[in-house]
């Protein structure tokens, strides 16, 4: 039986990029042994006549090939050109990212 402590919680919630308090960690920490004892149990199940399996419903992509009807595309200049903030065939757009967070 596989007990979780309290740095595990911690790791996974700093992975998950989570801020918890005691009492979620607590309550986290039951939960979450639960689960990976549950995992454990899996494990001791004989699986070596099983074929693996990685998809059960039969469906597969339908897809069909792309093409392009002339009348319904704007040329370059034609999309840009009900703004008036262009610059070399391109919309001028405020920054996306400020200030990254990452760093």
């Amino acid at each position: 039986m596989t007990k979780l402590d309290k740095n595990d919680i911690l790791h996974v919630a700093k992975l998950a990029k989570l801020e918890i308090n005691e009492a979620e960690i607590e309550k986290y920490t039951s939960q979450l042994s639960s689960v990976v004892n549950y995992f454990s149990e899996l494990n001791e199940i004989d699986t070596k006549d099983v074929e693996p399996t990685s998809q059960t419903t039969g469906l597969e992509n339908v897809t069909r090939t792309d093409v392009v009807v002339g009348e319904n595309v704007f040329s370059g200049d034609q999309a840009i050109s009900g703004s008036d903030k262009t610059h070399n065939g391109y919309f001028i757009v405020d920054a996306v990212l400020k200030e990254r967070s990452d760093k």
